[in-house]
């Protein structure tokens, strides 16, 4: 069976990050990709003196149109969202154009390592524990989770720590819950799968290396497998090893320091599926 997804989330024409790289992924998965842009920037927010046009105000109109033509999609992904309005356009769009069985899937994308990206407050955080709600399947970092569930953010941190957020998460919503960037030690991170009643950690090496884009990276490849049939368990560590070969790919170029180089190994994600 041939799936339609949507994507919503900016586009940063220059820096290979959200739809840049959630568009080339997921078609590279065999997914039909509709995209809905909620704002474009020259490039993303690394860089200094960027051009930013909010989209807000075209979203309940592309909706129209759509609601007209009578189109429906079998998932919707979102992502980098802009203000709390996008978030209440979002769910109308939830509402209006998921298919029977469509499968809503949320990153929230907003906050790393203890803090809220620039822009965003303690009340967007509450807006987007309410997307979260509406959602299947959410993929907060901790630092997200921490923020939308008013829990205490810690960098270091054992099992019972991430089971205390997983359950403020499970109180939040019914969604199954992929938390990434889980790490017990020095050298390795990891992602959890929990629903309400189960969990599942999925361990590997730990990169001493960053990039830009790499959380859409890991989000894209992990709505890529799962549309493809692997479970949300499978769909995560398929997503975990190809972001991490990524990162580790980019680190090989000294002079890219602004994305990551995910393009050479979509043929690996390829056949990971």
């Amino acid at each position: 069976m041939d799936h339609k997804i949507l994507t919503i989330q900016d586009i940063s024409c220059v820096g290979q990050c959200s739809l840049t790289v959630a568009l080339p992924i997921l078609s590279a998965c065999g997914l039909e990709t509709a995209i809905l842009p909620s704002a474009v920037l020259s490039t993303h927010t690394m860089f200094q003196d960027f051009t930013f046009r909010d989209l807000t105000e075209d979203m309940p109109k592309i909706l129209k149109h759509w609601q007209k033509e009578k189109f429906t999609f079998d998932a919707i992904y979102t992502g980098y969202l802009g203000s709390s309005r996008q978030i209440e356009y979002v769910k109308n769009i939830f509402h209006s154009v998921a298919s029977k069985d469509c499968s809503l899937i949320v990153d929230p994308a907003m906050a790393d390592n203890g803090k809220l990206y620039p822009g965003f407050d303690e009340t967007f955080a509450a807006e987007m524990a309410g997307l979260c709600k509406e959602a299947d399947y959410i993929l907060p970092n901790l630092t997200e989770s921490c923020f939308m569930t008013n829990t205490e953010y810690r960098e270091t941190y054992d099992e019972s720590y991430i089971d205390h957020v997983l359950d403020h998460l499970r109180k939040l919503t019914e969604a199954t819950i992929i938390l990434t960037g889980v790490s017990y030690s020095a050298d390795t991170t990891g992602v959890v799968v929990a629903t309400k009643n189960t969990k599942e950690y999925y361990k590997h090496r730990k990169s001493p290396h960053s990039s830009h884009g790499t959380g859409d990276v890991y989000s894209s490849a992990f709505t890529g497998a799962f549309m493809r049939g692997h479970t949300p368990y499978e769909a995560a560590k398929i997503a975990a090893d190809y972001t991490l070969a990524c990162i580790e790919y980019t680190a090989k170029d000294p002079d890219h320091w602004y994305g990551v180089k995910f393009e050479p190994l979509l043929g690996d994600l390829l056949r990971s599926l």
